[in-house]
C-alpha cells in the first residue's frame, strides 16, 4: 500500500513538472527586437522612422551618408522634409 501511494505521489510531480511552462523560452514580449513601432522600426537596435525615406534608418548612418549633422534635429528635419 504505501509504495502504490509512493507511486500515484511521483506520478504526479511529473506530470505537473512537465506541464510547467518554461520560463527561459516562453514569449514575455521581452525579447531582443521586440520593440518594434508602429512603422516596424527597432528603437533598440538604433532605428528611427524616416518619411523622407520611407524606411526605418539609423540616423548616424543616415546623416554620414546624406551630410548632415549628426543629432536628433538635423535628422527629424531631414526626415519631414
Amino acid at each position: 500500500m504505501k509504495i502504490s501511494y509512493l507511486l500515484h505521489i511521483v506520478l504526479v510531480a511529473c506530470i505537473t513538472g512537465c506541464s510547467l511552462s518554461d520560463p527561459v523560452n516562453s514569449d514575455d514580449g521581452n525579447l531582443p527586437g521586440s520593440d518594434r513601432d508602429i512603422h516596424g522600426c527597432i528603437g533598440s537596435a538604433g532605428y528611427s522612422w524616416c518619411s523622407r525615406s520611407n524606411q526605418c534608418e539609423r540616423p548616424w548612418e543616415l546623416a554620414e551618408k546624406e551630410g548632415f549633422d549628426n543629432n536628433r534635429e538635423q535628422f527629424e528635419a531631414y526626415c519631414k522634409g
